[in-house]
């Protein structure tokens, strides 16, 4: 008798663009098209390089899904009972928000969907730009200013927010390898 295999998940590719930020930060992933939403939301954590440190959403439609809120339940779809599969398609757009607070828009396009490439392992990330804002800096307008800030010396602030980022912030490191490490 011959034992059934499961045919491998087809892996869908996104390009994961951070809303608001100039210049942009964005980072390409690939994930199997069964990665349930709560799942996807840690991918995007790690390859962002958020601390999940605060709530989030992911929209498509007029549909909101992430964790539901013990007062008002059925606003918000389960994101654990969710394939990505089953609401989005090559070509689609969602909109994955980061903290309710700062308000980290997160464009997430489905840029093509394919067949898994034999012996590798998925999530990956395979390119992006530019270093993720530090967590709780006041979203896409303070960390402009934030950025305005770091790149003048002289300006009043300027010691206290490099203390408060740590001295080797840089915003335009990007390393895959450090991304694809932290997925793994």
């Amino acid at each position: 008798m011959k034992k059934s295999t499961k045919p491998a998940a087809a892996i869908y590719q996104i390009e994961v663009v951070l809303r608001h930020v100039d210049p942009p930060i964005w980072r390409r992933i690939q994930v199997p098209g069964d990665t349930k939403l709560g799942k996807l939301h840690r991918i995007l954590q790690d390859a962002m390089g958020w601390t999940n440190s605060h709530l989030h959403d992911f929209r498509i439609g007029d549909n909101v899904y992430g964790e539901p809120f013990p007062e008002s339940p059925d606003e918000v779809i389960n994101e654990l009972n969710v394939r990505l599969d089953k609401i989005a398609r090559e070509g689609d757009t969602l909109l994955y928000t980061y903290d309710f607070g700062d308000s980290w828009e997160h464009e997430l396009n489905i840029e093509k969907v394919a067949p898994a490439e034999s012996g590798v392992s998925y999530p990956r990330c395979r390119d992006g730009q530019r270093a993720c804002p530090p967590e709780d800096c006041g979203g896409p307008w303070g960390y402009a200013n934030l950025l305005q800030v770091l790149n003048d010396p002289n300006d009043d602030e300027h010691e206290e927010m490099r203390e408060w980022v740590e001295e080797d912030f840089d915003p335009e490191h990007f390393d895959v390898e450090t991304i694809n490490r932290a997925l793994r």
